[in-house]
């Protein structure tokens, strides 16, 4: 009986952790939001940690395998991530614009191409389909109409929003799992607190049932 109590206990204390680093990361989403700039800084030398770390490994794995056909590919491709993951280390200003001119043009290509394609194909997600386009093609056009001022607060922008939804989504996981396991455990101690009583309350019954005969025949 201790068995099932114990894992809905470590159940529950696992989703609790996992709504804690949600409310975390809540926070420093909000946090990031309201200092964009320092947000920006640090998702950039975070990516050059990212690239410099990936590139480490891949050229480690890669002298471990190096009778494979791939051998030199691995080393070239694990050199250009430790060489981008040291610019952006030492110049996370200068990778911040170089960032956002990339993200402005893809939004502007891609909200370019959806609105095009909504209006030519007409679809049934026609409306939809037409309004992020449209999103895609004014956010591409803002952010390069302010390059390269916009490239102190873009990148900070995407990294808080994405931290703010993540830590939502650990916190309604972390929430709804516990329910679910207090649901489960709390319905399987009824269920053996029902069969344990089902013996005792049917015993009278059944020595009443018992002793009718008896006293018939008497």
């Amino acid at each position: 009986m201790t068995g099932p109590a114990q894992e809905g206990r470590k159940l529950r204390r696992s989703f609790g952790w996992l709504a804690a680093l949600g409310v975390i990361l809540v926070i420093a989403g909000i946090v990031g939001l309201v200092y964009t700039g320092l947000a920006t800084l640090t998702s950039m030398l975070l990516f050059g940690w990212l690239l410099l770390v990936g590139g480490l490994v891949g050229l480690f794995q890669a002298v471990e395998s190096r009778g494979s056909s791939s051998f030199w590919l691995s080393v070239v491709v694990a050199a250009l991530n430790i060489a981008a993951g040291v610019v952006v280390i030492r110049h996370p200003e200068g990778s911040a614009e170089a960032l956002s001119m990339f993200a402005a043009l893809l939004f502007l290509t891609g909200g370019l191409f959806r609105l095009v394609g909504s209006l030519v194909v007409r679809g049934p997600q026609f409306g939809w389909t037409l309004l992020q386009g449209a999103f895609g093609l004014l956010l591409g056009i803002l952010v390069l109409a302010n390059w390269p001022e916009s490239s102190r607060y873009v990148l900070g922008v995407f990294f808080s929003l994405a931290l703010l939804f993540d830590g939502l989504g650990l916190i309604a996981i972390g929430v709804g799992g516990r329910r679910i396991v207090e649901m489960v455990t709390d319905g399987g101690q009824g269920g053996e607190a029902g069969e344990a009583a089902g013996p005792a309350s049917a015993g009278p019954s059944e020595r009443s049932s018992e002793e009718g005969p008896d006293r018939s025949k008497n």
